[in-house]
């Protein structure tokens, strides 16, 4: 299978050169050619194997030139029970006949960018060998706070790699931002940024395109990746869970082979949702996917109107990995509804670099809301979520879950739609522990870590060990940067 541009550029790639890559040279996102399509009966070969086999199988239809014997030995270094604390990897918890939550937080950063942050580098250390790329290569991440310790995880002492996390200064919780800053590796570095997201994933973008910085880079022996979810190899293994999780409620008895299941995703930067999307053109029983915001509801407007805008006040919330603006892998899905229309992609991109917004045609749109709903959630109502699921089932969710909570429950008002629905819950509610013991009516709540005990004495959830570890950590890196310094950061880290 070979990848293309979302801009057009005419240049077909194999997937280690995608990998590898990040970024296509004309500023696109790499997608692959075509999707494999999967018959029912292949979906039920699938339900009684343990994760990693779903991975392989699933993963292996796109990584063509990977062998399967080399997926194999990768999925099954990424998805044990040495990195994750439940032997399912992703479980499902039902709280409800037609309401089930896929745990993809059980990693070893309590995050779901785990899911794909710990067989990243073993498929980009493949990569460079099959390309046979001599330079180091520098890895650049943006993060609103759980890709970067995913990233930093699974990248820490990686020969061959080096690895720079830019995070917004004031706009991550307490337990991610430490999580970050005390980062174990000879090969890491964390840097904050003064801005938000969007800022330092702007900044990110820049200097994947600067052709003058590309060459600075490369007279000193390096060349660039990221492991966001621009890169392929991020994307990809996020499909795997959709998959399993359809696997798993066949398993449960919650459905039959062929059933349709929704899926709710709180969504920033369209990542997750959009590996749901992928799933679906896959053949998986997919009815919607239901695209879960917070206040800064730039993809509910989207959905709903067909414009993109993102001319609008920034919120900082209490569901800061959604705090974004520019929802970068959107472009991978307009790419797909304009029958892979590279030129009028390049369009929507440019008019929202120059004037900060674009809109699609009603055709295009009409083609969206065919399998995506919306909803989105303002502060007070994603505490009450936590606070209405706690008291009910008893399920502790943090504040991104309690966001595709509300969403789905405004979802089903509406639409009266009571397809049974899986709620991606994204990350532990001890990565938000002020915020929860707010939503759960706790007064004069400590800060950091002093507030994971606090969650713990309240509801007596098990603190995850990766959480709890941190209670003895080291700080490390306390650098802070204006936007505009970004590159060099990047020089200063290489030793350039």
């Amino acid at each position: 299978m070979l990848y293309q541009s979302t801009r057009g550029d005419k240049n077909k790639i194999t997937s280690a050169e995608a990998i590898i890559q990040g970024l296509s040279t004309d500023g696109g996102l790499y997608v692959p050619e075509t999707f494999p399509v999967f018959s029912l009966n292949e979906i039920k070969e699938l339900i009684d194997k343990p994760y990693n086999k779903r991975a392989l199988h699933v993963m292996g239809k796109y990584l063509t030139d990977f062998t399967s014997d080399e997926l194999d030995k990768y999925t099954i270094a990424a998805y044990n029970t040495f990195n994750y604390d439940d032997a399912m990897i992703a479980p499902i918890q039902s709280v409800e006949y037609n309401t089930h939550f896929l745990e993809l937080w059980h990693g070893p950063t309590s995050a779901f960018k785990d899911m794909a942050l710990q067989i990243m580098p073993y498929l980009l250390t493949a990569s460079i060998n099959k390309c046979d790329k001599q330079k180091e290569i520098c890895i650049l991440v943006a993060t609103s706070g759980d890709t970067g310790k995913a990233a930093l995880e699974g990248f820490s002492d990686v020969k061959g790699t080096k690895i720079i996390v830019f995070y917004p200064k004031d706009g991550v919780s307490e337990v991610q931002k430490l999580q970050m800053i005390s980062q174990n590796g000879k090969n890491v570095d964390v840097v904050a940024v003064e801005g938000n997201f969007d800022d330092t994933q702007t900044g990110v973008k820049a200097i994947f395109s600067d052709t003058v910085f590309a060459k600075k880079l490369n007279s000193i022996g390096y060349s660039l990746s990221s492991a966001n979810s621009i890169n392929w190899g991020r994307l990809v293994p996020q499909i795997v869970y959709y998959f399993s999780a359809y696997c798993d409620l066949i398993n449960k008895d919650s459905i039959k082979p062929g059933d349709k299941v929704n899926f709710c995703v709180p969504t920033g930067n369209f990542g997750n949702i959009l590996a749901g999307y992928y799933a679906y053109k896959m053949g998986l029983p997919i009815g919607k996917l239901i695209c879960a915001s917070n206040r800064n509801d730039v993809l509910t407007q989207f959905i709903n109107t067909g414009v993109y805008d993102k001319k609008r006040t920034f919120f900082t919330t209490i569901s800061p990995s959604m705090d974004i603006l520019v929802s970068s892998n959107l472009e991978r899905l307009l790419f797909e509804m304009s029958d892979k229309n590279g030129d009028i992609i390049s369009t929507y991109m440019n008019e929202l670099a120059k004037k900060g917004s674009y809109t699609v045609p009603f055709t295009m749109q009409n083609k969206i809301k065919e399998i995506f709903a919306s909803g989105f959630s303002y502060e007070e109502d994603t505490k009450k979520a936590i606070k209405n699921v706690f008291d009910r089932h008893n399920y502790l969710i943090d504040t991104h879950t309690a966001v595709a909570y509300n969403a789905l429950q405004t979802y089903r008002n509406i639409s009266n739609d009571e397809t049974p629905t899986v709620i991606v819950a994204t990350a532990s509610p001890y990565k938000f522990c002020e915020s929860v013991l707010e939503a759960l009516g706790q007064a004069n709540v400590s800060d950091g870590i002093k507030a994971i005990d606090e969650l713990h004495k309240v509801t007596g959830v098990t603190v995850p060990k990766p959480i709890e570890r941190l209670k003895n950590a080291n700080i490390r890196f306390n650098k802070s940067i204006k936007k505009d310094e970004m590159n060099t950061a990047v020089l200063e880290f290489l030793g350039g």
